[in-house]
C-alpha cells in the first residue's frame, strides 16, 4: 500500500484519515502501521495506541475523547470517542493577519443600482410579509413565465419569496427582529431590480414598518398590497401582475457593466460535509476568500454550531478584543439556546457527516472554520444584519443550510460558495450558489449538481491551484454564468428566515 492512502494532517495528530477504503491485515509501511479495522475512505484510524480519556487530536486540535483504550491501527469513529470539556485558548488577536491588497484589483461583470451597490443577478422580488400570503405571491410569479420574460432580455425572472412566519409570534421580540431583518435585507438586496410585498393585513408583521426600514429605494421598484384591502386572493393576484409588468420595463434597463470586486460580498457555507471537507473544500475555498480579501472583496462564515470547539482560531485573528467578545457571546448564546431546547451542541453532526467520517461536532468545526481563511477577522454580525465591514467577517446563523444561507442573502451576499462531500441539492434564492465537491467519487457521481471539483488535491493538485480555480468561478458566476443550482430550479422552496422564539 502506498502512502496516499493516508494523510497525516500534522505531525502531532492522534489519527490519521484513509483515502481509500482500508481492510483488515493491510499494512502501511511509511507509517509502520497495520490496520485492525475495516476503515472507509474519509474515516480515521488510529496513528498509535490512544489510552481511555485521552485527548484525541486532528489538525493539531482536539475533535474528542477516546471512551476506550484504541489500539494503533483501530477504526477511530462514534463508537469509541466523544465528547469532552476542555479550556480554549482565545489568544485574541494573537493572529491577525492583514493581508497585502493586489497589485491591480479584479473586476466582475455586475448590475450597478442606483445606491452603489452591485447586483450578481437582476430578478423582480414578490416577498410575503406571513404565511397567509403565500399562495397570493407564488401565483404572481408564477405568471410570467420564460415566454412572458422574452421581451426582457436583461431580467433574470420574476422570484416569489413566501416563509411560514408573519404571525403567531410576538409583534416585538427577537423572533419578528430577525423576521423583519430578514426580509428587509432582500427588500434592499442589489440582486433584485424591484421588490413588491404582499401582505394578508390582519397579520402581527405588518408591511409598513418594513417599507420605513427600507429606507430610500428607486422610485416605483418597492410596492406593497394588502389582501384585505384590495378584495381577496383573486384580485390581489391581477394587481400584484399589473404591479410587477411595470417593473420589469424599468428592471430590464439594467445592463451589466465592469465593476471593481471589491463591490461583492460572499458567503461562505458547507452542507453534508464529509472527512475530507476540512481536508480538500473547505481550505480550499479558504484560499479564494484570502484571494477575495486581498482584492477588497468581502466574505461571510457562519454557522455558529459548526464552528463550536473551533471558535478560538477566530478570536487569534480578530481584529479587536471587541469582536472577539461579540463572538464568544455568540457561542454562549447558543449554548444556552440549546439547553433550554432540551439539546447539545453535539446533536451536530448529522446522521450522513458521520457516514462520510466525520465524529463529533469538534472534529466538523475545525473543517469548517478552514472555509474562512487566514485573513483577520474584521467584524461580527447578528443573523440577517447588513454587512457594512470589509474583509473577512462572522454571521451568527444557524448550520441549516437555507436558514444559514438566507441570512448571509439578507446581510448583502450576493454570490454564495457552498461545499459538500455527501451532495447536498441546494441552491438559495435569488443568489447563485456555487456547489463545490469535496472528492471526486462526488463530482463524478452528482456532475449535474456541482460546479468546482476540489477532490483532485487528493490526487495531487496543489491547494493554491484549486483556490484559484474557485477564486476563478466565483468571478464568473457574479458575472452571470448561470450554477448547476439555477439551471436545475433550486432556491424557490430554499428562503427560510430563522425561526426563533414561541409561537403562540
Amino acid at each position: 500500500m502506498t502512502h496516499s492512502a493516508l494523510i497525516r494532517l500534522h505531525a502531532n495528530d492522534d489519527v490519521l484519515i484513509a483515502t481509500q477504503q482500508l481492510l483488515p491485515g493491510m499494512v502501511v509501511a511509511s507509517e509502520h502501521l497495520g490496520v485492525l479495522d475495516l476503515v472507509p475512505p474519509g474515516h480515521k484510524l488510529a496513528a498509535h495506541m490512544i489510552k481511555a480519556g485521552a485527548a484525541v487530536r486532528r489538525y493539531n486540535q482536539i475533535i474528542g475523547f477516546a471512551r476506550c483504550d484504541i489500539a494503533a491501527g483501530g477504526h477511530v469513529h462514534s463508537h469509541n470517542l466523544g465528547m469532552g470539556e476542555f479550556e480554549r485558548d482565545y489568544a485574541v488577536g494573537q493572529g491577525v493577519n492583514d493581508l497585502p491588497r493586489a497589485a491591480q484589483s479584479a473586476t466582475f461583470s455586475g448590475f450597478q443600482r442606483p445606491n452603489g451597490k452591485v447586483g450578481t443577478r437582476n430578478y423582480v422580488a414578490v416577498m410575503a410579509s406571513v404565511n397567509c400570503s403565500a399562495t397570493v405571491v407564488r401565483a404572481i410569479a408564477r405568471h410570467f413565465s420564460q415566454e412572458r420574460l422574452g421581451t426582457f432580455p436583461n431580467v433574470d425572472g420574476v422570484l416569489a419569496l413566501p416563509h411560514p412566519l408573519g404571525c403567531g409570534l410576538g409583534a416585538v421580540g427577537e423572533g419578528m427582529s430577525i423576521l423583519r431583518r430578514t426580509l428587509v435585507g432582500y427588500a434592499r438586496h442589489p440582486n433584485f431590480a424591484g421588490v413588491l410585498f404582499v401582505g394578508l393585513g390582519c397579520e402581527q408583521n405588518q408591511i409598513a414598518p418594513m417599507i420605513e426600514m427600507v429606507g430610500a429605494h428607486e422610485p416605483g421598484m418597492l410596492q406593497s398590497l394588502v389582501m384585505q384591502a384590495e378584495g381577496g386572493t383573486t384580485a390581489t393576484i391581477k394587481k400584484g401582475i399589473a404591479v410587477v409588468a411595470a417593473m420589469l420595463e424599468r428592471a430590464n434597463a439594467f445592463q451589466r457593466t465592469e465593476v471593481p470586486l471589491s463591490h461583492l460580498i460572499v458567503g461562505l457555507n458547507c452542507g453534508g460535509s464529509d472527512g475530507y471537507s476540512g481536508i480538500t473544500a473547505n481550505p480550499a475555498l479558504g484560499g479564494a476568500s484570502d484571494l477575495l480579501v486581498a482584492h477588497g472583496g468581502t466574505t461571510i462564515l457562519s454557522e455558529t454550531p459548526e464552528i463550536y470547539g473551533a471558535e478560538h482560531l477566530l478570536t487569534r485573528r480578530a481584529a479587536s478584543p471587541e469582536i472577539a467578545q461579540k463572538l464568544i457571546d455568540r457561542i454562549e448564546w447558543w449554548k444556552d439556546y440549546t439547553t433550554r431546547n432540551g439539546g447539545e451542541m453535539n446533536n451536530n453532526p448529522s446522521v450522513g457527516n458521520k457516514a462520510g467520517g466525520l465524529t463529533t461536532i469538534l472534529e466538523k468545526s475545525l473543517g469548517a472554520v478552514a472555509k474562512g481563511g487566514t485573513s483577520t477577522l474584521k467584524g461580527v454580525f447578528e443573523y440577517a444584519q447588513a454587512i457594512d465591514a470589509k474583509g473577512f467577517v462572522y454571521m451568527d446563523t444557524p448550520g441549516y443550510d437555507p436558514v444559514s444561507a438566507t441570512g448571509q442573502a439578507a446581510g448583502g451576499a450576493q454570490i454564495i460558495c457552498f461545499t459538500t462531500g455527501r451532495g447536498s441539492a441546494f441552491g438559495c434564492a435569488g443568489v447563485p450558489t456555487i456547489k463545490l465537491a469535496t472528492n471526486n467519487a462526488l463530482f463524478e457521481r452528482m456532475r449535474d449538481d456541482m460546479d468546482v471539483n476540489c477532490g483532485d488535491l487528493i490526487t495531487g493538485t496543489p491547494m493554491p491551484e484549486i483556490s484559484q480555480r474557485i477564486f476563478d468561478a466565483i468571478v464568473r458566476h457574479a458575472s452571470g454564468l448561470k450554477v448547476r443550482s439555477e439551471a436545475l430550479g433550486y432556491g424557490h422552496d430554499e428562503f427560510l428566515p430563522w425561526q426563533v422564539g414561541a409561537v403562540m
